[in-house]
């Protein structure tokens, strides 16, 4: 009997893990903040219930698509080798039909529930997201961060989407930001990450560029992510709060990009990566809080 609560217990892990959870954590933070931005009181508890958990289904179902398709350069890779499929604690085809399952129970809840419009938006992002990227674009361009960044930023602009039915302004201005801190965000970790995405194969552009072109890049979008940073405050969206957070975090993602080029340790690609999280997480709720009080 405990053997058998043991393998249960660990198929849920490796569920779970299948749908990469503290990505769509962040994913569903970011829709949250466009669901409460999208109107000046409080979002209806249906929609901010039932939006969040339909998007979180897709996006959990993408990733787990993600899953299904690297699982054999998975392996090669130290940060990924231990995954449920590499290392065989689940199948293809039950992996396929968890994806099929959380993903067909995602749209239901957001075409019957929430807006049509916000389940197209949705299932346009997870298509993007796990075969346009997942299956061709990231073995077929060291860009495709860049290209495929534009699916992984789509969550406020579906959280906007679920409470208006709408496709506003406001919320082209979240998905640019987000499209923005893609790639110097995910370059850091390649960058520490380069040997291994060289023996998988995967054209990463620290592998067909080299670090210092990375690295020149990575400021680049830093510089146009600050500034794109400040487009919520330039179209009335949000006040001095926002606009004093938004210099200040903007400045701190500014230095950790000028010392991975210019005064690079081994640690510093690592915090740059790990300080890119913490600027957007911060970023968002800069623009809750400034949205409710000011």
């Amino acid at each position: 009997m405990t053997e058998l609560t043991s393998n249960l217990s660990s198929s849920w892990r490796d569920f779970y893990e299948l749908c990469k959870p503290r990505v769509v954590m962040l994913m569903i933070l970011t829709s949250l903040v466009g669901m409460l931005l999208a109107v000046p009181g409080m979002v209806p508890l249906d929609v901010l219930i039932l939006g969040n958990l339909g998007i979180a289904l897709v996006a959990g179902s993408g990733a787990v698509v993600n899953h299904l398709i690297d699982r054999k350069i998975d392996v090669l890779m130290k940060r990924t080798h231990n995954r449920p499929l590499p290392q065989g604690r689940v199948g293809p085809k039950q992996v396929i039909v968890f994806a099929i399952a959380i993903g067909v129970a995602g749209m239901a809840i957001l075409l019957f529930w929430v807006n049509p419009l916000c389940a197209w938006l949705t299932l346009g992002s997870f298509v993007g997201y796990a075969f346009i990227y997942t299956g061709y674009l990231k073995h077929a361009t060291p860009q495709n961060i860049v290209i495929g960044g534009l699916f992984g930023a789509m969550p406020p602009l579906l959280g906007w989407s679920a409470v208006t039915g709408s496709i506003d302004a406001g919320a082209l201005i979240l998905v640019l930001i987000i499209f923005a801190w893609t790639p110097p965000h995910f370059w850091a970790l390649a960058i520490h990450r380069k040997d291994e995405y060289a023996k998988s194969g995967v054209p990463m552009l620290p592998v067909t560029h080299g670090e210092y072109v990375t690295k020149v890049h990575i400021i680049i979008y830093t510089i146009m992510l600050v500034v794109v940073s400040l487009f919520p405050y330039i179209s009335g969206m949000s006040g001095l709060l926002y606009l004093g957070s938004a210099i200040g975090l903007g400045a701190g993602f500014l230095v950790y990009s000028g010392r991975l080029m210019f005064k690079p340790k081994p640690t510093s690609a690592m915090d740059t990566f790990r300080y890119s999280i913490f600027y957007l997480a911060l970023l968002f709720l800069a623009l809750v809080v400034d949205h409710y009080l000011f």
